[in-house]
């Protein structure tokens, strides 16, 4: 039989409340390490995420299908994908390609926050989570998808703890602008924090962190300073997220 060791806080002792949360001791917190990577940026505003582009939120909650760009290469590739339902709770669902390399969800997401291969087979080939033809999802060979966003569920307020922007390039005096940004439902995306770097790195630490309501949507984005940037942008933010609701 498998010993849980416990908390030494437990007999009247101390230790680092965010190894406290990390364990799942302290009711009500969750802990999020959110990442994510672009490619190629140039001079139009990208999300950091490996699919490319401005990412595209549903309108409202879908069934995904999931498709293998080498087919049945990738037949019984287990996967979960993590996110929300139509009221913004949290929701997840395992899936297995089959043999032709495709599979559907039977529930309905309003947003897919996380894709990882949960089985012993590997990804080959790319499996995106698609509705009527919008990429809402892209996991590769990393077995994990990159998605430099995330959304708060119902219930919660999440605070950010930290952030960390990498930006490298090969092309000489090119740079990278990343903005987070933050999107309350039916409002726009407004700029939170933003980062100039050229070949190094920028990372935040909130001495007082940055609180982000329920069902806001949470994103970063970058634009390089020329159409041959080519830019390759990671991005990361980390947060402890706090049930408000009743």
């Amino acid at each position: 039989m498998a010993r849980e060791l416990s908390s030494i806080s437990r007999f009247g002792l101390t230790e680092p409340f965010e190894l406290q949360v990390s364990r799942g001791q302290i009711t009500g917190h969750k802990r999020l390490l959110k990442f994510g990577y672009n490619a190629l940026v140039q001079n139009v505003e990208e999300t950091v995420w490996e699919y490319g582009g401005i990412y595209v939120y549903p309108a409202s909650a879908l069934t995904m299908t999931a498709t293998s760009s080498l087919g049945a290469t990738d037949s019984a590739v287990a996967l979960t994908a993590s996110g929300l339902d139509a009221d913004y709770n949290e929701i997840s669902e395992n899936l297995v390609l089959s043999g032709a390399g495709t599979a559907t969800t039977t529930k309905q997401f309003l947003r897919i926050n996380r894709v990882f291969v949960t089985g012993s087979k590997a990804l080959t080939g790319v499996v995106s989570f698609t509705n009527n033809g919008t990429t809402y999802a892209s996991v590769n060979s990393d077995n994990q998808t990159l998605m430099a966003l995330w959304t708060v569920p119902a219930g919660y307020t999440a605070y950010i703890v930290q952030t960390d922007v990498t930006v490298l390039t090969e092309t000489n005096n090119k740079f990278g602008t990343i903005r987070l940004v933050t999107r309350l439902p039916g409002s726009v995306f407004r700029t939170q924090d933003m980062f100039s770097a050229q070949n190094s790195d920028v990372t935040r630490t909130y001495s007082l962190p940055l609180p982000i309501l329920e069902k806001t949507d949470i994103e970063f984005r970058a634009i390089g300073s020329s159409t041959n940037a080519d830019l390759h942008v990671s991005a990361t933010f980390e947060i402890v997220y706090i049930w408000s609701g009743s």
